[in-house]
């Protein structure tokens, strides 16, 4: 099937939150809580773009960096999550903005939800206290949209982040149709996950993008599907949907 922007945003199940949508500039927000808190997210959108923004002013280089980079210790929360995030997976700072920014917006809603999915890009940020399912959309590979992950409750923020060379408009320099990485950090999921993805050239190179993840640490799980084919490693329960 042809790609559909958002289409993988029905592929959670969490019907018993409240979803809205945060847009500003190219930042694209689903998020499902359990409240409408759109403008508490708003104002960490804002923060979290400003910090970014400022940094890229004064270090242009931070945009454009295919490799890691060091940040300065006043550069602001985001930017540096997001080279930390790039030095451990050895990608530059911009691999990790989408899930840097949906993490810093969904910890500023956690203060009055318990329960929260912030989606941007693919990269999704969630804390929920309910088994959950995750579909996985891998663009026109056959698996897609008929395996999803089992996501299992935790008092503890998860990052699950998908990377695809044949999917979007993001810089991959792989084949995979969908990489998905699992972290406690989601901008080190988001950055894993573009790593291991641009390892992933043809089927015989799963194994090595498997390889790779698992040495990255704090990476729980990794999940590489490749036209039929599929990998896993780690904290992934594949379920048939």
């Amino acid at each position: 099937m042809p790609y559909e922007p958002r289409t993988y945003r029905n592929l959670f199940s969490a019907g018993d939150l409240v979803f809205f949508n945060v847009i500003i500039k190219e930042t694209d927000l689903a998020i499902k809580a359990e409240k409408d808190l759109s403008s508490k997210a708003v104002l960490a959108v804002r923060r979290a773009r400003r910090q970014i923004e400022r940094y890229i002013q004064r270090h242009p280089e931070f945009k454009t960096a295919l490799r890691p980079i060091e940040v300065d210790e006043d550069g602001g929360e985001v930017p540096r999550a997001m080279a930390e995030a790039g030095a451990k997976a050895g990608t530059g700072p911009m691999a990790a903005v989408a899930g840097a920014v949906a993490e810093y917006a969904g910890r500023s809603l956690l203060e009055d939800s318990q329960e929260v999915v912030v989606e941007n890009g693919g990269d999704v940020f969630l804390r929920t206290l309910k088994g959950r399912t995750m579909a996985v959309y891998a663009g026109n590979s056959p698996l897609s949209g008929k395996l999803g992950l089992k996501i299992f409750p935790s008092e503890f923020p998860w990052g699950i982040c998908t990377s695809s060379g044949t999917v979007g408009h993001s810089l991959s320099f792989g084949k995979a149709d969908a990489v998905v990485v699992l972290s406690d950090s989601t901008p080190l999921a988001d950055a894993a996950a573009t790593a291991a993805c641009n390892i992933v050239k043809q089927q015989q190179d799963i194994q090595e993008a498997l390889d790779f993840a698992q040495n990255i640490p704090a990476v729980l799980g990794i999940l590489v599907i490749f036209g039929d084919e599929l990998g896993a490693w780690g904290k992934v329960e594949l379920i048939e949907l």
